[in-house]
């Protein structure tokens, strides 16, 4: 897949996992709808549906958890059609994923160049340090012993 620019693998796996738990989320609001709405709804004759509605019931618990259950699910469809919406086009040729694969692995290859010469640097100031430490550890050695006359070459 051609994947927008700055875009790496990582993210696109986590923008797949995201869409999978998006539509698992909403799999489950819609049964947990339901199954609330069955526990909760009144009987109802099907003969005659006007007499199963009484106005002057108590406000019940229903339709709250109606309104609740709809507004999760109308939020995460929004989700699931931004995800949607952040998918490649199916505009995407072989040839436009070749040119992306050939920029990636460009990049890939500078900053293994980059990567190469910041280790090269950072050996060399660690030779630097440990040889600052040696100095630093045989002048105190020379300074406990009793003076400057045992000089010894530090080892490197």
């Amino acid at each position: 897949m051609l994947r927008k620019s700055g875009e790496s693998v990582t993210e696109n796996t986590s923008k797949q996992k995201l869409k999978e738990s998006n539509v698992g989320i909403l799999a489950d609001q819609f049964c947990n709808a339901i199954g609330v709405l069955q526990q909760c709804a009144p009987p109802a004759s099907f003969s005659n549906i006007q007499t199963a509605i009484n106005k002057d019931q108590p406000s019940n618990p229903t339709e709250e958890y109606a309104q609740l259950f709809a507004a999760l699910i109308a939020r995460t469809a929004k989700d699931v059609d931004v995800l949607i919406d952040s998918l490649p086009s199916e505009e995407s040729t072989a040839a436009l994923q070749a040119a992306s694969l050939r920029q990636l692995e460009e990049e890939n290859h500078d900053a293994a160049a980059r990567l190469e010469e910041v280790v090269y640097r950072g050996d060399l100031l660690l030779e630097k340090i440990q040889s600052a430490l040696a100095d630093i550890a045989q002048s105190q050695l020379r300074t406990r012993s009793g003076g400057p006359n045992q000089t010894t070459p530090p080892e490197s």
